[in-house]
């Protein structure tokens, strides 16, 4: 048991980094979608073939998780240019909101009641929000942090809406690495379908950019997600929950050494309010009975 737990906290650091790869990559927002996507595509189907596992899923079930991925594509778009506005370490919180926005789509579409912890912590959730966004501060960290925080937001609703279409498609009768497979194409597909919503976009290939997204491909993208997806349920669900929190406080850590992302005090509240207030909520719907946490962003997500 030990060792699953070092493997789901291995698979989190790696995950902590995706923001940082994707600063670094200097690409635009959808144009970075598109790579991390594609590229990771031969790396799941070598997989793939080398595990040898059956996939019993019906057409129907396959096309809805490629479906799923085009909703991945568009959270990813989002995030991307979140972190272009605020940084990496900003986008990533404010994109963790994800577990209140899919608790809320949970018990609005599902009929899954939170707990009063859950619906309590909300509003302060979003009080912190507010406070990353810098609203009425004028020494807030980023470009345009509001807008940035409308966008960390979005991303935030469009990963719940990647969640309950690959709900919908379900996920018996395969494998994780069939359902990445899946999914990840979808994305990559959908990022070509938006491709012209970005002026930036370009299939040139241009170094070390290209690098470092070959490294997000590899690293976040597939080997991350598959080492927490494969641990999810060997270990207690809140166990899992509070070590998917420690993924945006990594990403802070890294954004701090890597591009000395320095924010203000209000946003240093904000942030402490937004990890303490999603760290709360995931923990608490674990130890209700709730159900495991949803299907790993790939890459984000990610973040």
């Amino acid at each position: 048991m030990t060792m699953v737990r070092w493997r789901m906290g291995l698979g989190v650091a790696i995950i902590s980094f995706s923001a940082i790869l994707v600063r670094l990559s200097d690409g635009s927002p959808i144009t970075v979608a598109f790579f991390r996507t594609a590229y990771a595509i031969p790396i799941l189907l070598v997989l793939r073939g080398v595990m040898r596992r059956s996939d019993t899923r019906s057409k129907r079930q396959r096309v809805l998780a490629v479906t799923a991925g085009f909703a991945l594509a568009a959270d990813l778009a989002a995030w991307h240019v979140a972190i272009e506005l605020i940084g990496a370490g900003l986008a990533t919180v404010v994109g963790s909101v994800h577990v209140v926005t899919t608790m809320a789509a949970g018990w609005l579409l599902l009929r899954q009641k939170p707990t009063v912890l859950a619906l309590a912590a909300t509003p302060v959730v979003l009080i912190g929000v507010v406070l990353i966004s810098g609203f009425g501060s004028s020494d807030a960290h980023g470009d345009d942090p509001v807008i940035g925080v409308f966008f960390g937001l979005l991303t935030a609703v469009l990963y719940t809406s990647y969640v309950l279409l690959l709900r919908g498609a379900g996920t018996s009768g395969a494998s994780p690495v069939d359902l990445l497979l899946d999914a990840t194409t979808g994305a990559a597909v959908g990022s070509l379908l938006l491709a012209p919503l970005d002026s930036g976009f370009t299939l040139a290939l241009s170094w070390p950019a290209h690098g470092w997204l070959l490294l997000l491909a590899l690293g976040a993208q597939v080997t991350g997600w598959l080492l927490i997806t494969s641990s999810l349920p060997l270990i207690e669900a809140w166990e899992a929950s509070m070590l998917l929190v420690l993924q945006p406080a990594g990403t802070i850590l890294w954004a701090y050494l890597v591009f000395t992302e320095v924010f203000s005090l209000s946003q240093w509240l904000g942030l402490v309010i937004v990890i303490g207030g999603v760290m709360a909520v995931t923990v608490d719907r674990a130890r209700a009975g709730a159900s495991s946490p949803p299907p790993a962003k790939v890459g984000t997500d990610g973040y």
